[in-house]
C-alpha cells in the first residue's frame, strides 16, 4: 500500500515549526509519495526561464515567507503560506495583512499575472498563524510569488520561487467525489474506539460510508484525519473545529475516515506499519490521491467535489463551503 507524503519539505517542516511549540512530538513519518497520477487534465508546462530565479527573488529577507501547501498544481488552487523571521520563529499575524501577486517567470518577470489578498487564520489560537489564497495559475513551471506587506520591514515586499506541477493526484474541486466504503460504526458493532483515533469522538462522524452519503444524494464534510497519528499535528484541531458545524448543519453529513491503516491491539487503535516501519494509507486514502493529511472535502448532493482544504481551513472557509453544498451557490 502507497504511503502518504512524509512531512520532509521544507513546505512541510514549516508548518512544523509553525505548529510544534503546542502540539507535542509528531509521528512516525511516511517515507514516500504517492505514485505520480491525475485526476483529471493535465496543463501545458512552460519553459525554463531564461534568468537565475534567484536573481528575481532578490537578496536575503528579514521575513521569510515560506509556502505550506504541498502540491501547488496549474488551475484553480487554494495556497498556504506563512512567515518567519531570521531567527525562524513564526511571524504571521491578524494585525500583518498580505498580498500575493503571481509571476509566470518564464513569460514574463516584471508583470504579475494575478494579484489576490492572502486570509490570515491561526493555525494554533493565538499563538501561530497561517494563510491561504486563492490563484489561478494557467500553466505548470516555475512560478515567482510576491508578498508584499506594509509591515515587513526593511521591505514591504518578499519573494520566492516555487514549482508549479501539471497535475495532481488529489480529487479536484468539480470533480465526482469517489464512491467508495468508508468505515462505519456498523462495520465494528457501534464501537467508535474502533474506527477512530480522536480522544473525543463525535459518534455521528462515523454513522455513515462515503458510498452511502453519495447513494443518498446527501451533502456531506468529508475529512480524512487521524489525532494519533497525523504527522503534521493539525488533525485533531481539525476534527474539533468541524464538530459545532456539524451539530449546527444537522442536513449536512459528516464523515471522518482515519487516513492511515489501521488494527486493535489491547482495545487501542495501531498502525499496521510496512517493512520499512512506515505507516501506510488505506484503499479510501488512496482513492481521493492523498499525499499529505488531513484533508476536507465538501461534496454536493449530486456527488460533485465543491470545496477541498488541505492541513488547515479557516471557520468563514469551512462556513461557506458548507453553504456551497446546501444551496448550490
Amino acid at each position: 500500500m502507497r504511503p502518504l507524503r512524509p512531512a520532509t519539505t521544507l513546505a512541510s517542516l514549516a508548518l512544523v515549526a509553525v505548529l510544534a511549540a503546542a502540539c507535542g512530538s509528531t509521528a512516525p513519518s511516511p517515507s514516500s509519495p504517492p505514485a505520480p497520477q491525475s485526476n483529471g487534465a493535465s496543463c501545458a508546462t512552460a519553459p525554463a526561464p531564461t534568468t537565475d530565479p534567484g536573481t528575481w527573488t532578490g537578496a536575503a529577507q528579514s521575513i521569510i515567507p515560506v509556502v505550506i501547501s504541498n502540491r501547488i498544481t496549474c488551475g484553480k488552487s487554494r495556497i498556504m503560506f506563512s512567515l518567519l523571521d531570521a531567527q525562524n520563529r513564526p511571524a504571521a499575524s491578524p494585525d500583518r495583512p498580505v498580498s500575493v501577486g503571481f509571476y509566470d517567470l518564464a513569460r514574463d518577470p516584471s508583470k504579475p499575472v494575478a494579484t489576490a489578498p492572502a486570509t490570515f487564520m491561526w493555525a494554533i489560537e493565538n499563538q501561530r498563524g497561517v494563510y491561504a489564497v486563492d490563484a489561478d495559475l494557467p500553466e505548470a513551471g516555475l512560478w515567482g510569488l510576491e508578498f508584499t506587506s506594509p509591515d515587513s520591514a526593511p521591505s514591504p515586499v518578499l519573494r520566492v520561487a516555487t514549482d508549479v506541477q501539471p497535475s495532481s493526484s488529489v480529487v479536484k474541486v468539480g470533480e465526482p467525489a469517489p464512491s467508495i466504503k468508508s468505515p462505519t460504526l456498523a462495520d465494528v458493532g457501534g464501537d467508535v474506539s474502533k474506527v477512530s483515533t480522536d480522544p473525543t469522538p463525535d459518534k455521528a462522524f462515523y454513522e455513515s460510508s462515503i458510498a452511502d452519503a453519495l447513494a443518498a444524494h446527501k451533502p456531506f464534510i468529508l475529512a480524512f484525519a487521524t489525532p494519533k497519528f497525523c504527522v503534521s499535528q493539525q488533525c485533531g484541531p481539525t476534527l474539533d473545529k468541524l464538530k459545532p458545524f456539524a451539530a449546527a448543519n444537522p442536513a449536512v453529513t459528516f464523515i471522518n475516515v482515519e487516513p492511515y491503516q489501521l488494527h486493535d491491539v489491547d482495545g487501542q487503535l495501531q498502525p499496521i506499519l510496512d517493512a520499512n516501519g512506515q505507516l501506510q494509507a488505506t484503499d479510501v486514502t488512496m482513492a481521493y490521491g492523498l499525499y499529505t493529511e488531513p484533508w476536507i472535502f465538501a461534496v454536493d448532493k449530486d456527488g460533485i467535489v465543491r470545496d477541498s482544504f488541505e492541513l488547515i481551513a479557516s471557520d468563514q472557509e469551512i462556513q461557506d463551503a458548507i453553504t456551497t453544498i446546501t444551496t448550490g451557490s
